[in-house]
Order: C-alpha cells, then structure tokens, then sequence
C-alpha cells in the first residue's frame, strides 16, 4: 500500500500548537484564560514537555508576570534564583579585561532576570495549561502541513510510526493520524520543518532579510559550593575565536550548587575547519574558567541553534489558517542573548487575535490583527533597540563590531529607536559564508583533558538522545555525488565539524572517503539544515518522542 493512499484517522480542535515550547505554551494559556470553552491542543515531538528546550537561560519575566501574574507565588515555582551581578570580559588565551557595566545600555542590565532552566519553565507552564484543560501530546511529531481545497493551512499530519529503514511498513507500523483546526499555531522553534515549508508556500519572507543563526552549545555542572555564587552572571567574548568569527560564552550561577556554561558561535563563520563544539571546549580551558569546574561534575550537555536575524530577518507572521509564533519566526533579542520573553508574548499575541477571529465565527483565514499586534507591541520594541548589533558584529568583526554595536544601542535607547546608522541589512546566509577549505587555515584542537573538556560521543551520552535504527535517516541528503565533489572536496568536509554531536562523518574505506551519517547521535540542532554550504541536507522530524530528553537545560 502507498503511503499516500492510506486511510487516516482525524481529530479536530478549535486551535492546534505545534511545539510545547515558551510560544506554544503561553498561546494555550492564553486562549483558555480568553475562552475556557475552546478545544486546544498542542503536538510536542519530545517524549515529554520540556525533552527538547535548551537554552542558557536568563530569563526576562515580563511576559510571564503577564500571562501568570501570580506565578512567584507557586510553592513550584520553576525560577527562584534572581540575577545580583552582572559580569561582562573580554579574553585573552592568558587573561581577560573587565568591561565596566555603566558602558552599557540600560537594556542590557540583567538585574531583576532569573537564571534557571526553560525546560523546567515549559514544564511549569505545560502542567498549568493543562490544569485549564489544554490536552498536550508528547511523543506526537508533527511531520507534514495539510492544506485545505483553497490552499489555506487546514492542519497538521502526525507522524507515520514502524517505518523501517528501507522505507517499507514494518510489522508494528502505525499511520499518523490528521489533526485539523480553525487555525493552526506554529511555534516549533529554529528552523522548524513545517515553518520552512509554509514560509515558503506563502513567501512569508519577501521583502526580509535572510535569517542568521548561531549554534549554543551547553552543560550543566554542578560545582564545589566554595565556587557558587548565586545569582552571578557572567558573559565574554573573545578567546579562543579569532576577531573575525562572532560569538561568546556564559556562565550562570543558580539552583543547588549548579553552573549553567555554554558557548554560541554565530553560523556566518567563514573558516570550514572551525568546530564550534571544540571552541566550546577550549573556551573551558581558559584561567578564569576551569578553576569554576574543577572538582564538580557535568550534569548535562545539549546544543541548539538560535535565531539572530533580529528585526530586519522576522518574516510575515499570520499566513491562510494560522501563524508563526516564537522561534518558528526568530524573536531573539542578540546583544541581550534573550528570546523566551518575546517569544511567550507572540505567543499571546497570536492567541488573543486568533481567540477574537473564532468568537466573530471566523476559520481557516489570515488573521492580520496578529501582525498588527506584534508590530505595536514592546516584542517589536525590543528588537529594534539592538536590530544593528549582528550587522555590525558580521561585517566589522568583534574587535569594531562590537563597540558600533554598542554606541548603535545607545542611540536607540536614547532616541526611541532613531540611529544614524539607520537599519543595516544582513546580506548573505549562514550557508553562504562558508569559504573553500585551501582558503583557510587549519585549525588544531586540544586533545579533551576528561576533567573539564570532552569529546563528543561522551557528551551526547548526557543529553539522553535516542532514535530507533530501524527507521528512515531522518536528514535527508539531496544528491550524494554533490556532497562527495562539494561539501568534502571543496569545502574539506565541515559537517563533521558543524555538527556537535558526531552525526557526519567522512569515513575512509577501499575507495576513498565516504559520508556516513550516525543518525541516532542527532540532538536536533538543525545546524546542518543551516550550515551546508549547497543547503543539501534537510533536517525532517523523526519518529515522534525521540531525540534528546534534556534536564535542567
């Protein structure tokens, strides 16, 4: 039988959410405070609500002290540890020069955030969603769109189950069922699947700037008490990237003896022998950072991509039967290294307009209040405080970037979003950057030490990641023989470097080199999907309720 023929099971809701993170959380809460009576389900492809958030994260509670007012109240709280100082470097390979806090915008100032873990926070929020009658499914990947015979957004296809590896119906095979809706919210993170498609379908982005991207890599440590320091917050830039090459790292001080340390290297790197998992590794050897680590234990480890287009990259964001909320458009604040808060508030945003569309009796429509309300709202504010920052960073290097960078936000913040600069464009893709490898030098990274530096495979050993072997390859390769001739002999392979979790690999066998691919490493960056130089590898959604089950990330 061909999959396309096969008879489908459907349910139907008033309002579907694809993707249980801060966006789709905060839409769900928001439309049932709005209306009780509406039917609201979320898809989550993690194996629970929170498996696959990742983030530093310094959170700005102002879109949470609006939807849950009383929240700090909760005996279950999931942030308790408040932010006291603020500390801001920049290193050297021997040492590092403190950059005074009053140099920069108020804006930047992180006193009154919290520091924890948003996985734990969309737990929080996944258990009060459902306390107001949201059904969540976890373990539910939402693998196609479908559409409606006027080519609007009708919903969304689940996952087909016991595919074997060849393609074929295995003996446990189950076909995904069809989950339709008056609208359908998408909110499934970076670079999701099914946002590319619809962006695409609708040209959501014409007129835009491309998106820009970076990879976090993190792990949680916990450490010696002698060494916490609650609420310490400790950002730098610098060593061990060289001047050219944008990005930074973080230390956060918070919960039970716990440190938050991760690392971001924006994707516009031009150097295809970089390896942004080996700088974040190196970054630990640093004199003002393994004293932090000695003696403690690593906890977990993760990666993801980050928006950083900012202002100029958000793309149109209601379309035919539903909208773009949080990541699934990019509402990352750069500078601020922040994004939940606006991505909860588009979230609401879209909930408020889509709850008023269906109380006129309306479905299936473009529901353009959305977009009205995101553009009069403080989401939009706030990124065009900082819009400049990337452009700055990715033209100039961080040595002039940043201070431009810098002085840009205070013409902003003093003149409510006037700059002479005006709004700098962004350019080319993150895929585009990528220099031939002969071009570049060789980068030579330090063996790990197994006592604050490690490999690869030990660390996606802690971030739970598991996938079925017996199923499709889940990152889909377009031509092999492009990625022989391109990606290994022009560009000397870069994704076994790109990828932090040793998903590709260019193994040597009697004819030469072939390209191997470890799907059951991947941690659902998307880093690939970003990062190919030809863009030819997709990342499409596994069997729903795999991948990594974060902790305290």
């Amino acid at each position: 039988m061909a999959f396309d023929s096969i008879e489908r099971e459907s349910m139907e809701y008033d309002v579907l959410i694809v993707g249980a993170g801060p966006a789709g959380l905060a839409a769900a809460i928001r439309l049932k405070q709005l209306n009780a009576d509406l039917s609201v389900a979320v898809l989550e492809k993690g194996s629970e609500v929170g498996a696959h958030i990742l983030s530093g994260v310094v959170v700005d509670p102002k879109a949470l002290d609006e939807l849950l007012p009383d929240w700090r109240d909760d005996a279950d709280r999931p942030l308790t540890t408040q932010v006291h100082k603020d500390e801001l470097k920049l290193l050297g390979e021997a040492g590092s020069l403190p950059i005074p806090n009053f140099i920069m915008p108020p804006l930047m100032n992180n006193h009154g955030n919290f520091i924890g873990s948003l996985g734990n926070v969309c737990r929080y929020l996944g258990a009060k969603a459902e306390e107001l009658g949201v059904e969540i499914y976890p373990g539910f990947a939402a693998a196609d769109v479908v559409y409606d015979e006027a080519g609007a957004v009708k919903g969304v296809q689940v996952g087909d189950m016991g595919i074997t590896r060849e393609g074929e119906m295995g003996p446990d095979f189950t076909p995904g069922i069809n989950i339709f809706a008056k609208y359908t919210l998408i909110g499934e993170g970076v670079r999701g699947s099914l946002a590319k498609k619809i962006i695409a379908k609708y040209g959501l982005d014409e007129g835009k700037e491309p998106q820009k991207y970076g990879i976090g890599l993190k792990e949680v440590w916990q450490v010696s008490p002698d060494k916490h320091k609650p609420g310490l917050v400790q950002h730098a830039f610098g060593w061990p990237l060289d001047w050219n090459t944008g990005g930074g790292s973080f230390l956060y001080h918070w919960g039970d003896n716990l440190v938050s340390v991760g690392y971001v290297v924006h994707l516009n790197y031009k150097n295809p022998w970089l390896s942004p998992f080996d700088e974040f590794q190196r970054f630990k050897q640093h004199p003002d950072v393994r004293p932090t680590f000695e003696g403690g234990k690593r906890l977990s480890y993760g990666a993801r991509a980050i928006t950083e287009g900012g202002l100029q990259s958000v793309p149109k964001l209601p379309f035919p039967g539903g909208a773009l909320i949080g990541c699934s458009a990019g509402f990352v604040n750069v500078p601020r290294i922040k994004g939940s808060h606006n991505a909860m508030k588009t979230g609401m945003l879209a909930a408020e307009t889509v709850a008023a569309a269906i109380a006129e009796g309306r479905s299936g429509d473009e529901v353009s209040a959305y977009q009205t309300a995101y553009e009069t709202s403080w989401v939009h504010q706030d990124l065009k405080l900082v819009r400049n920052v990337k452009p700055f960073l990715s033209k100039f290097g961080t040595l002039l970037g940043l201070p431009l960078g810098g002085i840009d936000m205070w013409f902003n913040t003093l003149f409510g979003g006037w700059s002479p600069f005006g709004t700098l464009k962004h350019g080319k893709t993150d895929a585009e950057s990528l220099l031939p490898a002969d071009q570049c030098p060789k980068i030579a990274y330090p063996k790990p030490d197994g006592v604050v530096s490690f490999d690869k495979l030990s660390s996606v050993f802690l971030s739970n990641t598991n996938h079925e072997e017996n199923q499709p390859i889940h990152l889909k390769v377009a031509d092999g023989d492009l990625q022989q001739t391109s990606e290994l002999g022009v560009y000397g392979g870069p994704s076994n470097r790109y990828c932090p979790a040793g998903v590709y690999e260019w193994v040597e066998d009697g004819a030469g080199k072939r390209f191997q691919i470890n799907a059951q490493n991947c941690v659902h960056c998307k880093t690939c999907d970003i990062k190919d130089p030809n863009q030819n590898i997709t990342w499409t959604t596994p069997q729903g309720g795999e991948g990594p089950i974060y902790q305290n990330m």
